[in-house]
């Protein structure tokens, strides 16, 4: 069942989607993504962005769990976070 929500992007996926949030409607975190990357595939640099990124949903880090695994709440929240500093050396 699909719900409504907001998307937030930080730092590079903010720049690479060129927008700060946008609205979703969808089910699954999974869903959600698929939806923003075709919204954006004028803007190629989104959806590589997205596979570094991190997300939290209402605050709880997803870390590895499939992302079809991860079910939205209505008026929910999932915050874009690319890596910030730092890397391999």
């Amino acid at each position: 069942m699909a719900v409504q929500g907001t998307i937030r992007y930080w730092a590079a996926a903010k720049a690479a989607a060129g927008v700060a949030e946008e609205g979703y409607e969808a089910g699954t975190l999974a869903e959600a993504l698929d939806a923003a990357r075709t919204r954006h595939t004028a803007r190629p640099e989104f959806a590589r962005v997205l596979r570094r990124c991190s997300f939290l949903v209402d605050g709880d880090p997803v870390g590895t769990r499939p992302h079809d695994a991860v079910r939205l709440t209505q008026g929910g929240t999932v915050e874009v976070l690319p890596p910030f500093a730092g890397g391999a050396r």
